[in-house]
């Protein structure tokens, strides 16, 4: 009996010996693995390197430290490796069932960094969304709307979307549409328009302004305006030239379309 004891006594000794190293391990190594992740993150060799790029490469190497860091702390516990393997090999099937959303995010993840639609700091519009994109993991995209809102995109859906790069060129075009009455002479309205454009420096002058009737209806004409600027005054140059067309229309008299009433008689 004391023999049992004793017997039971060395092995409770040595499996709490086992956990108190296991769990000093698990303590050391996510200080460890934080710390080193913080300083990668600082490093002039991440800061080479494409911002898209960057945190995805940042991303794979944690899920690496941790996967290594379990794996420690299984071998710490006694566990054979061998066991451990054929209860993973059993539950294959299962586990990639089970993964199948996770594993394709990842591949997407991967094709994004080969193939680079985007980067970071552009600002798209892709699977539903817009706005700029802040960072690249390993299974979602962050991207910030222009309200600061934080959208998460599953990298798998990202990769399978149309993805529209409002930053990819040096130069954007902004198109405007105006309406005025059909009475008014269109030449006037079209040297009018463009001459506002050609005012605004941050309108470029090759290409040129353009500014043409472009449709209308028994009351209105519609004309459509063109400009081309840098890719950073877009929306400077849209939210002004809709400000000092307007206001140039208004200055030099311009009718605006007439409203046309009908009555249920006239219908």
């Amino acid at each position: 009996m004391e023999s049992l004891i004793s017997n039971l006594a060395t092995m409770a000794t040595a499996t709490g010996g086992k956990i108190v190293l296991a769990i000093l391990v698990l303590i050391i190594g996510n200080i460890l693995i934080r710390s080193l992740m913080k300083f990668l993150g600082k490093s002039k060799l991440m800061e080479k390197i494409e911002g898209t790029v960057r945190t995805f490469v940042l991303s794979f190497i944690k899920a690496g430290l941790y996967v290594i860091l379990v794996i420690s702390i299984i071998g710490i516990l006694g566990v054979p490796m061998a066991s451990v393997i054929a209860v993973l090999a059993s539950a294959g099937v299962a586990v990639g069932l089970a993964l199948q959303g996770a594993l394709s995010n990842l591949a997407g993840g991967i094709m994004l960094m080969i193939f680079k639609p985007f980067h970071q700091g552009d600002y798209i519009a892709a699977a539903g969304v817009e706005g700029v994109v802040n960072e690249v993991t390993l299974f979602y995209t962050v991207i910030l709307t222009l309200d600061n809102k934080r959208i998460t995109v599953p990298n798998g859906s990202l990769m399978n979307a149309n993805v529209t790069d409002f930053s990819s060129e040096p130069l954007r075009r902004v198109d405007l549409s105006f309406a005025c009455a059909k009475s008014e002479a269109p030449a006037k309205i079209q040297d009018m328009m463009i001459a506002v454009m050609k005012a605004n420096p941050k309108v470029l002058a090759d290409p040129e302004p353009f500014a043409r009737i472009s449709g209308g209806t028994n009351e209105a004409m519609a004309f459509t305006v063109r400009a081309w600027c840098k890719n950073e005054d877009y929306w400077d140059v849209y939210f002004d030239l809709t400000q000092n067309i307007t206001e140039a229309m208004a200055e030099n008299h311009v009718q605006a379309p007439a409203v046309r009433v009908t009555t249920d008689a006239q219908k």
